[in-house]
């Protein structure tokens, strides 16, 4: 995963976007200037990601619903977002602009992926088809947004800084993991939820997400030790060292013969007036007779 990486760094690592997060900040209030629009001139429905729709021809919500922020406005909002471009912002300082930029994208793309294998599922699998399979789909249409992809990102941010500390609800400090682990049980149960209910919109959104997540955490090298290469690797290294055999040990005293053995704070030094690797205990150092 890293070597794919760092190759496709080395070729198309200068078009990375730099500051990604404070960007997508601002077409979040581009969003929120639309969603405070009078509702006859609301103008958000037509950005949605909605695969039907984009068959039929409304190509631009492959992108147009990356506008839709991830929540009402409200002043929580705004703290939110506040926290989110500093997580952003910290991420892309320790990964880099272009790995920042190929977790963001990859959960872009993932998700307009989940939206079409939504489609197809409820297709195929069920049947849908003319006005039943869009009201499905414009139903479920607000599933595939950013807020999915925010989530992971606060995840991928306990995984590079699990022991920061922030206030949670402004009063009680905790380190990020443990925030962490509860959204990912929280969306964890949505995701059981949404397969249990057949609501497989949810489902595939979530799961794309997971999926980016993961992807990322194999990139940071962490999973390398269960790789089959390194597996085998590790044997042969073992194979190859010799080790000591049972019963042999280091250190034996010339004159009383102990070992670390009968005392493991028992202290060996060797001779430097003796001719030959004469080795000797603490008590017997400097007490014993000298071979010439």
């Amino acid at each position: 995963m890293n070597k794919f990486l760092n190759e496709l760094e080395r070729k198309i690592g200068k078009y990375a976007i730099v500051d990604l997060t404070k960007y997508i900040v601002m077409l979040y209030v581009v969003g929120y200037v639309l969603q405070l629009a009078p509702a006859s001139y609301n103008i958000t429905r037509f950005l949605a990601l909605d695969p039907n729709l984009i068959l039929q021809g409304q190509v631009w919500r492959i992108i147009s619903w990356v506008l839709i922020p991830p929540a009402r406005f409200s002043l929580l909002i705004v703290i939110t977002l506040m926290f989110y471009y500093f997580v952003g912002t910290s991420m892309e300082r320790t990964l880099g602009a272009f790995r920042y930029n190929v977790f963001i994208f990859s959960g872009f793309i993932l998700m307009i992926i989940a939206s079409f294998a939504t489609l197809f599922v409820y297709k195929v699998f069920y049947g849908m088809s003319g006005d039943i399979l869009a009201m499905t789909m414009f139903k479920y249409a607000g599933s595939f947004s950013t807020y999915y992809i925010q989530m992971m990102v606060f995840l991928a941010f306990a995984l590079i800084y699990p022991d920061i500390q922030v206030l949670l609800m402004f009063l009680i400090p905790l380190k990020v993991r443990w925030i962490a682990i509860a959204y990912g049980a929280i969306l964890g149960y949505e995701c059981l939820i949404a397969l249990a209910s057949k609501e497989f919109a949810i489902f595939f959104a979530i799961l794309s997400q997971f999926i980016n997540l993961l992807l990322f955490y194999m990139s940071t090298g962490k999973l390398n030790h269960i790789r089959p290469g390194e597996i085998r690797r590790k044997k042969e290294f073992k194979a190859g060292v010799k080790m000591q055999p049972k019963g042999i040990t280091r250190h034996k005293c010339a004159v009383c013969g102990r070992t670390e053995v009968d005392n493991p704070n028992l202290e060996f030094r060797f001779c430097s007036k003796c001719n030959g690797n004469y080795e000797y205990c603490q008590d017997h150092l400097f007490n014993h007779v000298h071979v010439k």
